[in-house]
């Protein structure tokens, strides 16, 4: 049977936009508008707005949603305030990493936040461990979308738009009314840029995104967010975290709590933590050459070290850098380490890659 692929609620605003639509994480949204490289330099040094459609909003009520939540991801939910929220893993009982997702306490039910590509599986996971709690959970995509609003004037142009809100910490959520529409604004963290959510109800997207534009925010779409997310350091589930991968690995240490109580994966996680028995890590690497394919070996001192994840080109100062993501063995993982990748060379760096202007 022949599928369509979901699109968004922006889906049509996009189109007229001008966009060159495409899928990214389970569902077609904008690729790009006037130039991906452009867009770049907006969600680095302007304001760039973007469609957040491709993310899945899950609802999780009932009395027992907080301790179930606690049991099931690898961060701190028990002890989460109200109006803030964390990132996590879902673990397999040997530690494995099967989905990564946000939890925020709303109060009265927990929100969870991940790609549309990883809901069904996510979904059926989750609902799988619900067996004497009383949870339920609703897919509320439907009802509830996004925009991303990012770069050095973010904060002014949502402010110039009427979206008033203060300053908060980073996955703090407020909730606010823009033109008698309530919608809900978090910060995420991000090193390299300001970035920020809006939560709003599909049939008001199309009349903020006009207001944002109108005050001077530019179009950007997924080929821009992409060089940035690479710039940022930020690795993508089902791409550069697999189910093959023990979460110390990723280097995500904001997505483990080592006080909480037990939870799936948890055993595996502690003895790695405090046997300090890990072998690899993902780190960037700055190559010297075109975008290494996925699986290409990384060398040094003669022997395979590593390997890629991913890589992509991306706009540096006048010219173009080649940025990658590789799990590397420990005794590789110094910073500006000299590696080969595909015969040319390359360098180990930090996340972010602070240096790209």
């Amino acid at each position: 049977m022949y599928l369509t692929m979901p699109v968004t609620p922006l889906h049509e605003k996009l189109l007229a936009a001008g966009a060159r639509m495409s899928e990214y994480l389970g569902a077609e949204t904008a690729a790009a508008f006037s130039g991906p490289r452009q867009e770049y330099v907006e969600l680095r040094c302007g304001c760039a707005v973007y469609d957040l459609g491709w993310r899945t909003k899950i609802v999780a009520t009932g009395k027992d949603r907080v301790r179930w939540a606690n049991g099931m991801v690898s961060n701190n939910i028990r002890d989460l305030p109200a109006g803030r929220g964390n990132y996590n893993f879902v673990l397999t009982p040997q530690g494995r990493i099967v989905a990564d997702l946000y939890v925020y306490n709303r109060g009265d039910y927990l929100l969870l936040d991940s790609s549309r590509a990883q809901a069904a599986r996510l979904l059926e996971i989750l609902k799988k461990y619900i067996i004497m709690d009383q949870v339920e959970l609703t897919d509320v995509s439907g009802k509830l979308t996004a925009l991303g609003v990012q770069g050095a004037r973010a904060r002014e142009v949502l402010h110039d738009a009427g979206l008033q809100f203060s300053d908060a910490d980073p996955l703090q959520v407020q909730d606010i009314a823009w033109n008698d529409v309530g919608v809900s604004i978090t910060r995420m963290a991000r090193e390299l840029a300001e970035t920020y959510e809006i939560w709003l109800s599909p049939e008001h997207a199309g009349a903020v995104w006009d207001a944002l534009v109108g005050r001077g925010a530019r179009p950007a779409g997924s080929e821009a967010l992409e060089m940035f997310r690479y710039a940022a350091g930020i690795p993508r589930y089902g791409v550069d975290i697999s189910d093959k991968n023990l979460p110390q690995e990723t280097g995500q240490e904001q997505a483990l709590d080592f006080q909480k109580g037990c939870y799936i994966g948890q055993e595996i996680v502690e003895r790695i933590h405090s046997r300090a028995m890990l072998h690899r890590k993902l780190s960037g690497l700055l190559v010297d050459g075109p975008p290494p394919a996925p699986g290409a070996k990384i060398r040094a001192d003669g022997k395979d070290v590593g390997e890629i994840t991913s890589a992509a080109t991306v706009p540096a100062g006048d010219g173009d850098r080649t940025l990658a993501f590789g799990y590397l063995r420990m005794e590789a993982l110094a910073p500006g380490k000299q590696v080969e990748v595909n015969g040319a060379y390359a360098h180990v760096r930090l996340l972010p890659y602070k240096e790209l202007a």
